[in-house]
């Protein structure tokens, strides 16, 4: 069995270190300057209990892979990114290998699935940061984090048992789960702090905004229907004890996925995180006034090239 990791990154680049650590046969595809760092020295990966450096084929391009009819596709990618690297698969002649969306939001599955018959779901549990080529960190222990694992749109079959076999005993603990989109939706719901922490900075008083974003959320996914698990720390007993927040020497963060990717001048997947509840209150008749000021703001911010923290809550306490 070899994993394609799709997108070496953050996460990426944990579940690379964690699947060469149980001897997993690992081909990852990165681009940029993380690309030439990994070919040149591998990947440092750091957290508080753990300190490695790790070697793997890296490639620019699924064009450089030859593709076996084994082989398990982990996309790590951004959602904004995602589209464009399964055209680039299908290219290369993936047809029923299996496609599994370790990713944020709700969105990449759907789109997966219209070009590939065999999608799953992976529910990303793993704060992590990836910030200079080449060196990537987790922030908890014992473990990096947990996955959430099952067949898309919902069940598990064989091959998301082959993955959880792959992470058993690593430093990702690996969980099969007969409905994971609505472990995923639960995720969403946590991530609707990605865009207030980008906008206004890790340290910044946000609660009630970001109160009143959850509520728009749990009000469009009750008139939708939609089935969410409470993935917050205190409903979670998994969180307190495998992902306890530890320290790293010299090591400190913007905040999460989005705040990172302003940070590094990149896009960011606000549009698939507040913006996805948009797209429910839209579609199914309920106002989110929040998470629409939250998209348009942080949207705002990566076209503008503008730092995470780089507004006050207030100005948009006073939008609202």
């Amino acid at each position: 069995m070899r994993v394609i990791v799709y997108g070496v990154g953050a996460i990426g680049g944990a579940v690379a270190a964690a699947l060469c650590d149980n001897g997993v046969d690992v081909v990852g595809i990165a681009r940029g300057r993380m690309l030439k760092a990994i070919q040149r020295d591998g990947l440092h990966m750091r957290s508080p209990v753990y300190d490695k450096r790790h070697r793997f084929e890296c490639v620019s391009d699924p064009a450089e892979i030859a593709f076996r009819p084994d082989d398990m596709i982990l996309m790590c990618m951004k959602t904004q990114d995602t589209l464009p690297a399964l055209e680039a698969l299908r290219a290369q002649g993936v047809t029923t290998q299996p496609i599994f969306c370790l990713q944020n939001g709700v969105a990449n599955e759907p789109m997966a699935l219209r070009l590939f018959p065999n999608v799953h779901g992976v529910t990303v549990m793993l704060p992590g940061s990836y910030l200079e080529p080449g060196e990537v960190v987790a922030f908890c222990e014992p473990k990096f984090g947990m996955f959430d694992i099952g067949r898309f749109p919902r069940g598990t079959d064989d091959d998301d048992a082959r993955l959880a076999r792959a992470f058993k005993g690593s430093m990702i603990l690996p969980f099969l789960h007969e409905d994971v989109m609505s472990s995923k939706y639960g995720k969403l719901i946590l991530n609707l702090q990605n865009g207030l922490t980008a906008a206004f900075g890790k340290d910044a008083e946000y609660d009630d905004l970001y109160q009143a974003a959850k509520d728009e959320a749990l009000a469009v996914l009750k008139a939708g229907n939609i089935a969410w698990q409470d993935m917050s720390a205190k409903a979670d007993p998994r969180r307190a004890e495998l992902m306890r927040t530890g320290t790293i020497e010299g090591v400190t963060t913007v905040g999460g996925s989005t705040a990172q990717s302003l940070a590094r001048g990149g896009s960011v997947e606000i549009d698939y995180l507040s913006g996805e509840i948009s797209l429910l209150g839209r579609t199914f008749g309920v106002a989110t006034p929040v998470n629409d000021a939250i998209t348009a703001l942080v949207a705002q911010m990566a076209r503008e090239g503008a730092q995470p923290g780089a507004h006050s809550p207030d100005a948009l306490r006073k939008l609202l």
